[in-house]
């Protein structure tokens, strides 16, 4: 079976067209400061308005537990939605009640309104089958057919992505339809050689990918906090830096498994290693099989990939044709530690072949070190659901489009 697409519905004009969006954008003191996933959302958007549907969008923000919280509310989304789009947005002050309702019902051909945080609704979470259903209902009768275009939450068996999609005449939108082709295309006849860049935090966050695509990949490169567990499978000491010691013996099966099949794991050859987790911490930087041997000893704590891996890893990524980049090298919202994402950043803007950005952390990375979106072949909307997808896995917000 294959994805339903927009081009399945037939013409919309006339139609009321609920769009379900990710617009689960950072907020600070009620003001957006990363647009990516509202901009990702207009391809879509846009073409449901010239063909004169009447849009109604929705998303979560946050975690709001069921019940409004103004800190959550998406009002700042639809103005900032109202600016790209350069039209009126209107804005429902819930979900389902009143005020949704006669916005909907008030929309023209080509108009668009958004309405309330969708967890504000504790039916869209719920695990209760019928309860979630109930919400559902609800939610399809503001429309006629649905556009599935939140990538970010395909992962979820929730009201508004699964059990809606299943009322209403439903379909995957633009973005939807983007990411599952490039992400499939990772994970079948890659263009060699392939690459998998690996970072962020935890090692225990990677798991499920690492295994999938051990087999798939050429080279695995992995930087970030997991690269100190790495590191200790290995033999080093990393002193105060973030190591998951429950996963040594999982990593050394990786180790192992890479050597295997002959896949080329690039691990860091040095780090910056800091006296303390600050912006103006006195650092160093270290070769990684002796972490400790600076003026911090053993109190000391990795923060970045050091220079000379930063310079190893961008080799690697200029030399392949495929590459996926997931969570940053270091603690990238602070300068002195950026240098290792920024250059694995810059490696990927050069790559002759596909550029995967895998969402995430690694989006927001991209967006604050001041790289142009189309620098890179795709960034993706859906951190977890990105890894969930290579990972292998069922993703019920896909399932219920035909994708099997």
């Amino acid at each position: 079976m294959t994805l339903r697409t927009l081009d399945s519905l037939g013409s919309l004009a006339g139609k009321r067209v609920i769009v379900r969006c990710d617009f689960n954008v950072p907020l600070k003191d009620g003001v957006i400061t990363d647009d990516g996933r509202v901009r990702a959302a207009l391809p879509t958007l846009n073409h449901l308005i010239n063909q004169g549907a009447r849009v109604i969008a929705c998303s979560h923000l946050g975690r709001p537990d069921g019940a409004p919280d103004a800190k959550y509310s998406l009002a700042p989304v639809a103005q900032r939605l109202s600016e790209l789009l350069g039209k009126p947005v209107a804005f429902a002050l819930d979900t389902v009640g009143e005020s949704a309702q006669d916005a909907a019902a008030a929309l023209q051909d080509g108009e668009v309104a958004v309405i309330e945080n969708l967890r504000f609704n504790p039916g869209e979470t719920a695990k209760d089958d019928a309860e979630r259903r109930a919400f559902a209902e609800q939610l399809a009768r503001l429309g006629d057919v649905l556009v599935s275009d939140g990538f970010g939450v395909v992962h979820r068996k929730q009201a508004s992505v699964y059990d809606l999609a299943e009322i209403l005449p439903s379909a995957a939108g633009y973005l939807i339809e983007k990411e599952v082709d490039v992400l499939d295309r990772l994970t079948e006849n890659p263009e060699r050689p392939y690459a998998v860049v690996l970072g962020g935090s935890k090692v225990s966050d990677k798991l499920g990918v690492i295994e999938h695509l051990l087999p798939r990949v050429d080279k695995l490169l992995v930087g970030g906090g997991m690269m100190f567990t790495f590191l200790a499978a290995e033999g080093a000491r990393v002193g105060k830096s973030l190591l998951e010691e429950d996963q040594l013996d999982t990593v050394r099966g990786y180790i192992a498994t890479a050597e295997e099949r002959g896949v080329e794991l690039v691990l860091p050859v040095d780090a910056i290693v800091a006296a303390s987790f600050s912006a103006d911490a006195e650092h160093v930087v270290a070769d990684a099989s002796a972490l400790e041997d600076t003026p911090f000893g053993a109190s000391g704590l990795g923060l970045d990939i050091g220079p000379k891996t930063a310079a190893e890893f961008a080799a690697v990524i200029r030399a392949s044709k495929t590459v996926f980049w997931n969570g940053p090298m270091g603690v990238f919202e602070m300068a002195p530690f950026a240098e290792g994402t920024r250059a694995v950043a810059k490696a990927l803007t050069d790559v002759e072949g596909l550029s995967v950005v895998g969402g995430g952390d690694s989006a927001a990375a991209v967006r604050q070190l001041g790289f142009a979106e189309n620098d890179f072949g795709h960034i993706s909307t859906g951190g977890g659901a990105s890894l969930e997808f290579l990972e292998g896995k069922k993703l019920p917000g896909l399932e219920v489009l035909g994708w099997s």
